[in-house]
């Protein structure tokens, strides 16, 4: 029986080896007590393995949330799996690789580690080659302890400079007293963990079934994650909380629709998650380089990237807000928005002439809907070229430009980078200025500059890493603002976007054009719709800076609108990377008119206040296709609560201005408006803090409560900072909407009725002429009598709205300036004002108070009241009061001639 056993045990050995061959089954493999061991899996005849081909060594004995790929350059099959020394194994569920690294990998290992006055630092070296090419077999690892909460390491190459990204960060010599984190290095293989000390639960965990690669245009490094709950990693559309279940992301910046988990505009390699008891860590990556990040269900997220170095930040928060407000520390806080900016702009693609232009400003004001900035698409250029406008279809441009700033409006206007290459020399100076000054990106070879083709044809592109491009850009702004004198520049296109593949000759073959592994981003070509990686700029290739290149001419376009108007500038980009939000602020793209489109608007404008560029919004209403009556009034109510408000749509496509509507539904929309403008004051104080200290402007429920788990998915309503929550409606047809509302204190905005938040889910009713806004417990929100523009709501009296906790406090504050100077902030030249409310009494407390104007206010009213005061003063004076049936009092302050820039003391007697 042993004998007959024995003789089929060798047919099925030979018939295996015959049928394939090129699998061989056998490869090689690493041990840890043997080298260059070959070993021959044969699998048991005996024992079903369901498809399983792998070999039965133990280290392949993995579960499938534990296998990393091994074959993230795609087109794996078993041959070629395991030539790399990795284990093959079919999965049954969509995503599990089916070739993965064994356990016993061999990578880096520690040399040597020395102390210093920053951290520390580590000498790393490898033996033997991964199956990468060109890998870097010497590396250094610096650790600093930068602050309490935030560490900061690289590794890179010592012997060999390699591209490191530019933007500025702070620069700490000297380690951190005390840390709120432990750092280990294990020696063989290399790992690094970072562990919250508190818990003693890592935050930054490299120790898994997956060796770290660090090859010339390859750098692989994986980590394993605190929880599933995962936020950010951009740009990309999506829920904000991410799928960790088998999802790969790609960052390189590109020309792209928002399509769901597909690379778009901007790329923002920073992710927060939350530990098991709701303390919150925050994970940064500062490379430029295209890059996968995939997610998998251990949880873990591994990084692969093509270029640069390692350099991450780690922030320990521990809460939500902590992390977001040391990630924008370390790369700058946003910059402070023009007061006009936050008004409501209006746009279209398809203007056909000034007289268009016209008739839309001219019904806008008819209907008196809040309105303070008209922006112009591309239809103003002279065939397409920047710094240009068509004198004979737009030939009344700039007379209107001069009634919008008559009228306390304003105008921006689109500009793209692509700059024409083929007008008559002598005939269009931005070229020949950019040509003779050597601006331009410039091919491989340096002949001359690469050329891209675009709206105005055949283009060269300005290189923003060069200094002299930053004046260029200016000139060419400044010429055109004696013509057309715009207040504020949209920069579109800045990817930078290309309608061919790298350029009008193609690009090049060679390693940075078509390098060993390229991410999974869209079109699967780094040229796709976009220049040649191998194109040359002022500092280094294209292959390093392209998701740059929008952050770049923010910059260049933020310095120019300053020197030339001497005022606040506003810039909004479509391109962005980390720190984009010092000098810009970006919309979402171009959307559909789609119900899709309006929710995903939400999680858009979430995770961009996540990246410190709080001045976003999407194009309201949808840009894509004809939007609806019903879609644009819902849209245009809950567009009412982002930080940028535009409305903009796309040629071909009926006007959708709110004028254009039924008289019911321009109702609608003129309310939102006006509720819009009656908020600005609080809106801009919220930018103010979002500029001093990272505060988020606008944040989801999970922010304000870490602890509730229940908000952590919840992604279809939102918070102004901790004081008012919008929740939508979001579907067609709907008329009720459900909501979350958190164990806290709350009250509908509009009727100050109070309502228990017992942290469940309640449905809420939502005609089409009503959004639900709830104003939390303990909040003091500023206010200002809305107009027509901001110009003229400035001039309004103020009123506040006190909103008592369970415990009868609430705190709010006031910051004010002119709203248009420069580094006002900086330089002290505002007015800021604390409120609080206890025990039956508001009192102000004037900060500082150096902007001298007329601040009058007008109402108070305060929600939380069980009944009905007897009396009310103001500053030891009777003032007149009534209170509603939803006991809401309201004291009118009018009479009384309260100056804000003064303290003052309001009580009322129960």
């Amino acid at each position: 029986m042993e004998e007959k056993f024995n003789l089929i045990f060798l047919s099925l050995v030979l018939l295996n080896v015959a049928v394939d061959l090129e699998c061989k089954v056998m490869h090689l493999s690493k041990d840890s007590n043997e080298n260059n061991v070959i070993k021959m899996d044969i699998p048991d005849p005996l024992k079903s393995n369901d498809g399983d081909t792998s070999s039965g060594d133990k280290s392949c004995d993995i579960s499938d949330n534990d296998r990393f790929d091994c074959f993230s350059d795609r087109g794996a099959t078993q041959a070629k799996c395991e030539a790399r020394g990795c284990c093959w194994k079919p999965a049954s569920s969509n995503g599990i690789p089916y070739c993965f690294y064994p356990t016993d990998n061999e990578g880096y290992k520690v040399d040597s580690e020395t102390l210093t006055e920053w951290g520390m630092t580590a000498k790393l070296s490898r033996s033997s080659k991964s199956h990468w090419p060109e890998d870097v077999m010497q590396l250094q690892l610096d650790v600093k302890y930068e602050t309490a909460s935030r560490l900061h390491f690289k590794i890179f190459d010592p012997n060999h400079a390699r591209y490191e990204v530019p933007i500025e960060t702070p620069q700490v010599n000297n380690k951190a007293h005390t840390t709120d984190y432990a750092v280990t290095i294990s020696k063989q293989p290399f790992a690094i963990t970072v562990t919250r000390k508190s818990t003693n639960q890592p935050v930054f965990d490299t120790k898994l079934n997956t060796p770290f690669i660090f090859a010339n245009q390859y750098i692989e490094i994986s980590t394993s994650l605190a929880n599933k709950f995962v936020y950010g990693l951009g740009e990309h559309r999506s829920s904000f909380q991410l799928n960790t279940t088998w999802q790969t992301l790609a960052f390189w910046a590109r020309d792209q629709p928002p399509t769901p988990n597909v690379n778009l505009y901007g790329d923002h390699p920073f992710f927060m998650s939350f530990d098991d008891i709701g303390n919150a860590y925050g994970v940064f990556l500062l490379n430029s380089n295209a890059m996968d990040i995939s997610l998998q269900p251990k949880p873990a997220a591994t990084y692969r990237t093509i270029g640069g170095i390692l350099d991450f930040y780690i922030f320990l928060g521990p809460t939500p807000d902590d992390v977001i407000k040391q990630y924008q520390g370390t790369i700058g806080y946003p910059f402070m928005p023009p007061y006009w900016s936050l008004g409501f702009h209006l746009c279209r693609y398809g203007y056909k002439s000034s007289d268009d232009i016209r008739t839309v400003i001219n019904r806008m004001q008819a209907g008196k809907f809040p309105y303070d900035a008209q922006w112009c698409d591309i239809d103003y250029m002279k065939d397409h070229l920047d710094w240009t406008y068509d004198a004979d279809k737009f030939k009344d441009l700039p007379t209107i430009v001069k009634d919008l700033h008559d009228n306390g409006m304003h105008y921006v206007n689109i500009i793209d980078p692509g700059i024409s290459s083929t007008q008559p020399k002598g005939s269009y100076k931005p070229y020949d200025d950019g040509l003779r000054q050597g601006v331009f990106v410039m091919k491989a070879d340096g002949s001359g500059p690469i050329i891209g083709k675009v709206w105005p044809g055949n283009t060269a592109y300005p290189d923003f890493t060069n200094p002299t491009t930053i004046d260029y850009w200016y000139q060419s702004a400044s010429d055109f603002h004696n013509q057309v004198p715009f207040d504020g520049l949209w920069t579109d296109m800045n990817e930078p976007s290309n309608f061919d593949v790298g350029s009008t000759e193609g690009c090049s073959t060679n390693p940075l054009d078509d390098p060993p592994f390229t991410p999974g981003i869209a079109g699967g070509r780094l040229a796709d719709k976009t220049l040649c990686a191998s194109s040359k700029h002022h500092t280094t290739t294209h292959y390093n800076v392209h998701s740059l290149y929008g952050h770049g001419e923010a910059i260049a376009s933020n310095l120019a609108l300053k020197k030339i108007r001497n005022k606040r500038p506003l810039v909004i980009t479509r391109s962005s990377f980390p720190s984009t939000g010092r000098h810009a602020g970006h919309w979402l793209g171009d959307n559909n008119s789609g119900w899709n489109d309006l929710y995903y608007s939400i999680p858009g404008i979430l995770n961009f206040n996540m990246f410190g560029i709080p001045l976003v919004g999407p194009d309201t209403c949808g840009f894509g296709g004809t939007t609806t009556e019903e879609l644009c009034t819902r849209w245009m109510e809950l567009a009412a609560f982002y930080p940028f408000m535009r409305n903009h749509n796309t040629i071909g496509a009926k006007d959708q201005d709110p004028a254009v509507f039924s008289p019911a539904a321009q109702d609608t929309m003129r309310d939102a408006l006006m509720m819009r403008y009656n908020l600005l004051p609080h809106l801009y104080t919220l930018f103010y803090r979002a500029h001093i200290n990272g505060s988020m402007v606008v944040r989801p429920l999970s922010f304000q409560y870490p602890k509730d788990k229940a908000t952590y998915a919840i992604d279809k309503q939102f918070l102004w900072s901790n004081t008012l929550m919008i929740s939508p409606v979001l579907e067609q047809g709907k008329t009720s909407v459900s909501a979350y509302l958190p164990r806290d204190t709350w009250f509908d905005y509009h009727s100050g009725v109070a309502v228990t938040g017992t942290g469940s889910w309640v449905t809420l009713n939502a005609p089409l002429n009503y959004i639900n806004v709830h104003v939390r417990g303990g909040s003091i929100i500023p206010r200002q009598q809305a107009d027509v523009t901001t110009t003229a709501a400035r001039k309004n009296p103020f009123n506040l709205l006190v909103v008592l906790s369970a415990n009868g406090k609430a705190t709010g504050e006031l910051y004010w300036d002119d709203g248009d100077t420069i580094d006002t902030t900086e330089h002290g030249v505002y007015n800021l004002i604390q409120f609080t409310a206890y025990n039956n009494t508001l009192q102000s407390r004037v900060q500082l108070a150096n902007f001298h104007t007329s601040m009058v206010l007008g109402e108070v009213d305060v929600f939380g009241l069980l009944s009905k005061p007897s009396a009310v003063s103001v500053n030891g004076k009777s003032a007149t009061f009534h209170f509603t049936e939803n006991k809401v009092l309201s004291i009118s302050v009018v009479p009384l001639s309260v100056d804000l820039q003064q303290s003052f003391t309001a009580t009322w007697t129960l």
